[in-house]
């Protein structure tokens, strides 16, 4: 029985704990994108920089307070610099949409020239984030580092195995659910929730109501700018920032939004998780696990690990076209008639 337990406590340590908190940032990076295709009508290819944007302009601030003295210890400074970092991401988005998106939708343009945009819009984000800061790992998490830690599990509980939780990875978690609770509040019960909905479901006879297209579109790009700057701020805090990183998230967080069903918020949040366990489970080697559940003290030889992690944005793009080809709709996604 003790041998059970500790292959449990083994596989919450390093599968589940960090799948759940990765997926919870994928969502969130999908969850954006989602909300970009379904009420701007274009796959946002910049995604993955503006999350790199926030995530900069939360580090240079969580910085000079960290320089002032400033902390809410034992969480995170860069929790008070989130605010600021959100407020950077909104103003960068509101300017793109006005000195570039705003232009292609007056011409009607077809989503895929914007998404072609976006790809131009993309490459510049990654070159100014890559000037102000740097193409390094940048370090910017303080405060408590753990929850729990395993030695002291291991002392309470007198298993073999220690339960070792982060407090980026309860703060990333407990994030996500909040804001999309608060999302879902917004998209079902209020006013401007119900316009985008409406919009989205259909332009001309929203138009026709009286919806402000205009409004729509700024308050779409202050939820996705407000989403990618958590996303990011997240991830950077679970694991350290790099420029680039972000730029390769856009694989798992695209396929996050496509394995869902492109346009739908359930589906991004269902596709985020999916790639997160899946990349997660099929690159962790079980070696130690199996060895824990085998009869007597029989441990295998090799890593007993599927995929090395190195293929690990492999496991997005497999899924990614399996989706494509099996159900290109998605999990939660239409089918057209």
């Amino acid at each position: 029985m003790d041998g059970i337990l500790n292959a449990l406590i083994l596989l919450s340590n390093f599968v589940i704990v960090p799948a759940m908190a990765y997926g919870s940032q994928l969502a969130l990076g999908a969850l954006a994108v989602t909300l970009i295709y379904a009420i701007l009508r274009f796959s946002d290819f910049a995604q993955g920089d503006t999350m790199a944007f926030g995530a900069m302009a939360t580090i240079l601030l969580t910085w000079a307070l960290q320089y002032w003295g400033v902390s809410i210890a034992p969480l995170p400074t860069a929790l008070l610099a989130l605010p600021f970092g959100v407020l950077c991401t909104i103003a960068l988005c509101l300017l793109i949409d006005r000195w570039v998106y705003r232009f292609y939708r007056r011409v009607k343009a077809k989503p895929e020239v914007l998404m072609i945009v976006s790809v131009g819009v993309m490459f510049v984000y990654n070159s100014v984030v890559r000037l102000i800061i740097g193409p390094g790992d940048r370090w910017f998490v303080d405060g408590e580092r753990f929850i729990i830690t395993a030695p002291t599990f291991k002392r309470l509980s007198g298993f073999s195995e220690g339960v070792a939780f982060k407090t980026t990875q309860g703060l990333t978690i407990l994030m996500a659910i909040i804001v999309v609770a608060a999302l879902f509040w917004f998209l079902n019960r209020t006013r401007t929730g119900k316009s985008m909905r409406a919009y989205s479901d259909n332009e001309d006879l929203a138009l026709l109501s009286g919806i402000d297209p205009e409004r729509v579109v700024r308050t779409t790009w202050f939820i996705a700018a407000t989403l990618a700057t958590i996303a990011g701020v997240m991830y950077g805090l679970d694991k350290s920032f790099k420029p680039f990183t972000y730029f390769n998230l856009l694989l798992p967080i695209f396929a996050a939004a496509i394995v869902g069903g492109l346009g739908n918020p359930l589906g991004a949040i269902v596709g985020g998780f999916t790639i997160a366990f899946s990349e997660v489970a099929l690159t962790y080697a079980y070696r130690k696990f199996v060895g824990y559940l085998a009869p007597g003290d029989w441990t295998p030889e090799g890593l007993v690990q599927l995929l090395s992690t190195d293929y690990k944005f492999a496991v997005s793009f497999v899924i990614l076209v399996l989706v494509l080809l099996l159900r290109p709709t998605g999990i939660f996604g239409r089918r057209s008639s």
